[in-house]
């Protein structure tokens, strides 16, 4: 292993420099070829439990700068990863490992940069797994699971969106009753923030479509309105909104807005974020001119 730690250390200052020397472009290309030629990305991943920190550190760090090197415009990375995937599956359970879940969820997610390597992914039962992770006692751990989650989910737009069409029962079934619902604050706030990066997206406009005309799916968000944490509120209010503003809502939805018209108005009329933002104002004042104006409707 002492021979492995130079050569890792070796590749760090070829790849990075040091404060005497820049990188040379040359000597990136070449060490970029060699290292997924000769599979030593496999040997790294497969090594890193014996490695001392400093080394699962350099290691690290070569793995991330090499998912970027491009040779004659080509990803190398990219290619590689396509013919071994399989790593990925050792990668995720690193997350269960409390000495290695860092350095694995850093590798992990450096390797989704790649679009093929994200659907993957994405499309494997390894996804489910971060409803877990996310919610894990660790806290830096659990914070690097919803950091990487986030990046599976918003990175590649057309693959996510297809992700989400072709699982948006169960995806969403999950999101909600882990996430939304979890007794854990933390977890709240960065789910309920999340979600609306998903909705709000115009790759996952049908997507949103059918989330916003769910009874149960308003149900909750009009919890999180209620929640005591102003931020929870804030990011509850921009997923809400869109459920005010479908105009082709679920008579079943306009109802339950109408029955609970007083309270959401009393309620989003004392929201206010910390700073002043007038998009957020204006999109309020809608939301309130919309909910006052409905109309009880007969249940098909």
């Amino acid at each position: 292993m002492g021979e492995l730690s130079r050569n890792i250390r070796d590749m760090k200052f070829i790849l990075y420099g040091n404060s005497e020397a820049e990188p040379v472009a040359e000597a990136c290309s070449q060490l970029t070829q060699e290292f997924f030629r000769e599979d030593t990305l496999r040997l790294l991943i497969t090594s890193l439990a014996n490695l001392n920190l400093e080394t699962r550190k350099d290691a690290t760090q070569v793995v991330a700068n090499l998912q970027r090197q491009q040779v004659n415009f080509k990803l190398i990375a990219s290619d590689y990863l396509e013919a071994n995937l399989d790593l990925m599956d050792v990668l995720i359970q690193g997350f269960e490992n409390i000495d290695m879940a860092l350095h694995y969820g850093a590798m992990f997610r450096e390797c989704i940069r790649h679009q093929i390597v994200a659907k993957y992914v994405l499309e494997s039962e390894h996804v489910k797994k971060f409803f877990d992770y996310i919610q894990l006692a660790n806290f830096d751990i659990a914070a690097d699971a919803a950091a990487t989650f986030k990046e599976l989910l918003t990175r590649h737009k057309s693959t996510v969106a297809e992700f989400l069409t072709n699982n948006e029962e169960w995806f969403f079934a999950d999101y909600n009753s882990k996430l939304l619902e979890s007794g854990n604050y933390v977890t709240r706030r960065q789910a309920i923030k999340l979600l609306g990066d998903i909705l709000l997206d115009r790759s996952n406009s049908a997507v949103m479509t059918k989330y916003v005309s769910s009874m149960d799916y308003l149900m909750i968000l009009m919890n999180l309105l209620r929640e005591s944490s102003k931020s929870i509120q804030i990011e509850a209010f921009h997923v809400f909104k869109l459920f005010v503003a479908n105009q082709n809502k679920p008579a079943e939805i306009g109802n339950i807005l109408v029955a609970n018209r007083s309270k959401l108005l009393r309620l989003l009329a004392d929201l206010k974020p910390d700073k002043e933002d007038e998009r957020f104002e204006a999109d309020k004042s809608q939301v309130l001119r919309e909910i006052a104006a409905l109309e009880l409707q007969d249940l098909a």
